[in-house]
């Protein structure tokens, strides 16, 4: 009998010793809503796993999410705004992360890459998306690497002979402009720019999102 307990224990027993060989820490890490809790003396190893595994988890769900909502729009338009004000998800987020979903379709999307790598490129041309992404995938750049290459790259275009053009602009709709540009994470120039390029190099949806759903 106590032979058969012993080797029941070592059957249940088993694939956890897998799992921390294989560096699963969810026998010493313990998750709660706003709290992680880690047990004494984790191997750095396991530390560096774990953290590895969290943010896998919460770039995808950044492409999870911004999937959900542009299905929801899809599927529910005339509804989905009020089931999202019901559930009590941050709109502000969901239509920021959609708006990026929607520059990539899923078979464009490097998982080499972080979501915030594609956000920093899905205001312009797709050609240029892939471009610059697959740069980055080669080169190792990180997000804030790219940024500021492409910000070098757009300052040194500006920098070339181009005709003025003397747009005034309410102040409502400035402050307006700013916001998206700044949730964009994005310069307001660089953004207005973006969305320019974006409105003469993209074709016309069929059921395009309002400037609410994109974040202006």
């Amino acid at each position: 009998m106590a032979g058969e307990a012993a080797r029941g224990t070592g059957r249940r027993t088993e694939p956890v010793a897998r799992e921390r060989e294989h560096g699963t820490l969810d026998v010493r890490a313990a998750t709660r809503r706003t709290a992680l809790t880690l047990s004494p003396g984790l191997p750095l190893a396991q530390w560096r796993h774990l953290g590895r595994q969290m943010f896998v988890v919460t770039d995808s769900s950044a492409w999870w999410l911004g999937d959900w909502l542009i299905y929801g729009r899809r599927e529910y338009p005339d509804r989905y705004r009020r089931a999202l004000t019901e559930s009590g998800l941050d709109y502000q987020t969901l239509r920021n992360y959609a708006w990026v979903a929607g520059k990539f379709e899923p078979s464009r999307r490097r998982a080499r890459l972080s979501f915030q790598h594609h956000a920093e490129v899905a205001g312009i041309p797709p050609d240029e998306q892939d471009e610059w992404l697959a740069r980055a995938e080669r080169e190792g750049w990180s997000r804030n690497e790219l940024r500021r290459r492409v910000r070098a790259h757009r300052r040194d275009d500006r920098a070339l002979p181009h005709p003025l053009v003397p747009l005034r602009v309410p102040s409502d709709r400035r402050v307006r402009w700013q916001q998206a540009a700044e949730a964009a994470g994005l310069d307001l120039l660089d953004w207005i720019v973006s969305r320019l390029d974006e409105a003469a190099g993209e074709p016309v949806r069929p059921e395009p999102w309002t400037d609410a759903d994109i974040g202006a």
